[in-house]
């Protein structure tokens, strides 16, 4: 999936704050939730999701998803990563 094409489900999907991220390689910032929903795909670089203590590992052209109040942690793979994400806000 492009990232025209993926933008274009996010919106349609219902994500509002859609934007690419650069990110620096980092360790995890520690377990935690949002008061939204996620959704990104990884342009370059790996961005990892861990989730009861089980890291899963995303790369270029895959998507992963943090469900809204989801208890979990995210760090940056060693080259960094860019991500094309959005939030989806609920009331």
């Amino acid at each position: 999936m492009n990232e025209s094409e993926f933008e274009a489900q996010l919106k349609a999907d219902g994500y509002i704050e859609i934007e690419t991220q650069n990110l620096d390689p980092r360790p995890g910032k520690g377990r935690h939730r949002h008061l939204f929903a996620v959704r990104g795909l990884v342009l370059s670089g790996s961005f990892i999701v861990t989730r009861d203590s089980t890291p899963v590992i995303f790369g270029p052209g895959q998507v992963f998803a943090v469900a809204h109040g989801e208890l979990h942690d995210e760090s940056i793979g060693a080259d960094g990563a860019r991500v094309l994400v959005g939030r989806k806000f609920t009331n």
